[in-house]
């Protein structure tokens, strides 16, 4: 059995700098080297394995089985949601009901900025809060460039607008996550998370007005920035702290889309910024002007090009139902991982189990809701089942990206090396407060989920909050709250969206878009988590 150590190195801050050099080589490599996703990480996991048995003295063997545990997690976790959430789209666009999908978002406003609030901040606020995963990464970008957007800056525009939702992502699965970790009530962490990402919320969608037109677009934009973000934190704040986390993000999306709604019926830019498809709406149905012609679609069309995500929001409600949800999770197959045996620092042995839960999955729902949405959109099973095999080739070299990310994160976790960063952050005492986001970042660097960075973080989280006399609630939300910022950078999401617009090997690109952004964001986090750790907004904490 091996047994993890937090000071290989006789020195913790040694040891920490150790185990920190495969997440400085993945950002190296992604930005400044401009390596593919995949050659990044698959780079980044054999360091990881080096370090592990020559640093952390982690036995070969148990290294490499440590590496295939991951993988095989991220097929459940990753991989199975993100290709049936982008097969529920492609299944739109063969029937031909995307085209009307576009049309009826381009109807709100004919403003390209404000269509991306609409469609990036909201619409994929509403599939973050379904189905997680990268799925609005995927749709919502596709969706942007079709209104005209430029491939790489419409994976940006997402890739920054999932921010926001992320930590109550798959109806609170990150939230959800902190709880057997910690012992503690998940409804406290959910509201804390309420507090923090809320302010994010108001910020986000200026951010989406800079990227998408510069200056001009948030000069020419703000009010409806201002009531996109206003309505999606204040929403937010309110559901997570009184209502449930895990309808928290649904009801903010739709609520931060319908003040959008009513405000373009009384506010329109000056001067417009007009996509190809841009247009109006009105009558019975969506009216868009494109080359000169009216392009009219009817009431049953826009309805029958919304109904696969309204069969989501139902198929997602209705397995939450207690009996339905107890009745989903009655065959789950469950055992240890061959040939791991690990113990912590302290002795206590690590959970290696494997767990499938097949028919509660997120991923399985999607498929349900997929296979429900083929009835309405008349697609036949032949061709639902060649539109599934090119969407699973569509992604490509991502699915490498993918699995050796998953692998880095378990063979760091497995090995020590997470834990040693994080007791080595505690040593910053009271200032810990201000770098616990900066642990959740990490965490979702290497992991691309708010879920992984939540499991294989949370506990540092807690231990640091025990030897400093701190609220475990604060510093466990700080960590799902801080991990949000790291989404747009993490190379599996960068992977999701470069194989959604057609831009494998541009991640170093689209990384470089982001990474300032990142980083901006977690500093205004770093910053409000301190505060609330003292007199100044420690009333906030539940």
């Amino acid at each position: 059995m091996f047994r993890q150590t937090l000071d290989p190195a006789g020195s913790l801050t040694l040891s920490a700098l150790l185990a920190l050099i495969p997440l400085f080589a993945v950002l190296v490599l992604l930005g400044g080297l401009k390596w593919k996703a995949h050659w990044a990480g698959i780079a980044a996991l054999a360091i990881s394995i080096v370090i592990a048995v020559a640093g952390f003295g982690m036995p070969i063997g148990q290294t490499l089985d440590a590496g295939l545990f991951g993988m095989a997690n991220s097929v459940l976790l990753v991989l199975w949601i993100t290709f049936n959430a982008i097969w529920v789209y492609n299944l739109t666009v063969h029937s031909g009901h995307f085209e009307v999908l576009r049309r009826a978002f381009s109807s709100v406003s004919e403003d390209s900025r404000v269509q991306a609030i609409v469609i990036a901040f909201s619409f994929g606020a509403l599939l973050e809060a379904l189905a997680g995963g990268g799925s609005p990464v995927a749709i919502c970008s596709v969706m942007l460039i079709a209104l005209g957007v430029n491939p790489l800056k419409a994976a940006a525009l997402t890739l920054v607008a999932d921010t926001a939702p992320v930590a109550f992502g798959g109806l609170g699965n990150p939230i959800t996550a902190l709880g057997p970790i910690s012992g503690l009530p998940v409804d406290q962490f959910g509201a804390m998370a309420g507090r923090q990402v809320c302010f994010l919320a108001a910020i986000v969608p200026f951010v989406l007005l800079y990227i998408a037109d510069g200056r001009k677009g948030v000069r020419e934009c703000w009010p409806a920035a201002l009531v996109a973000g206003l309505s999606f934190g204040i929403t937010q704040f309110l559901v997570s702290s009184y209502l449930s986390y895990q309808l928290c993000d649904i009801l903010a999306a739709v609520v931060s889309a319908g003040a959008l709604l009513l405000l373009v019926r009384v506010w329109q830019p000056a001067t417009a910024s007009v996509t190809a498809g841009g247009g109006g709406g009105g009558g019975g149905g969506v009216a868009t002007v494109t080359g000169g012609d009216e392009v009219r679609d009817s009431r049953a069309d826009v309805i029958k090009a919304f109904s696969p995500y309204a069969i989501i929001v139902v198929v997602f409600s209705l397995a939450q139902i207690a009996p339905i949800k107890a009745a989903l999770n009655t065959i789950v197959w469950k055992f240890a991982w061959p040939g791991l045996s690990i113990q912590n620092a302290a002795g206590k042995k690590v959970d290696t189990n494997y767990t499938l839960n097949f028919f509660g999955a997120t991923g399985t729902l999607l498929l349900v809701s997929g296979l429900l949405s083929l009835i309405v959109l008349k697609v036949g099973i032949g061709d639902a089942v060649r539109i599934y095999g090119r969407t699973v080739r569509q992604f490509g070299w991502a699915i490498l990206a993918i699995l050796a990310v998953f692998a880095l994160s378990y063979v760091m976790n497995l090995s020590g090396q997470i834990t040693t960063l994080g007791f080595w952050l505690a040593g910053a005492g009271a200032f810990f407060a201000f770098l616990s986001p900066v642990v959740g970042w990490f965490g979702v660097t290497i992991t691309g989920t708010d879920v992984g960075s939540n499991t294989l973080l949370g506990g540092s989280q807690f231990a640091a909050a025990h030897q400093l006399g701190a609220s475990p609630i604060l510093f466990g939300a700080a960590n799902s709250s801080g991990g949000v910022m790291a989404k747009m950078i993490s190379p599996q999401n960068l992977a999701i969206g470069t194989a959604a617009v057609g831009l494998v090997g541009k991640e170093g690109e689209l990384f470089r878009r982001v990474f300032g952004w990142s980083i901006g964001l977690l500093l205004v986090l770093c910053v409000l988590v301190y505060l609330q750790s003292t007199p100044v907004l420690g009333w906030m904490v539940p």
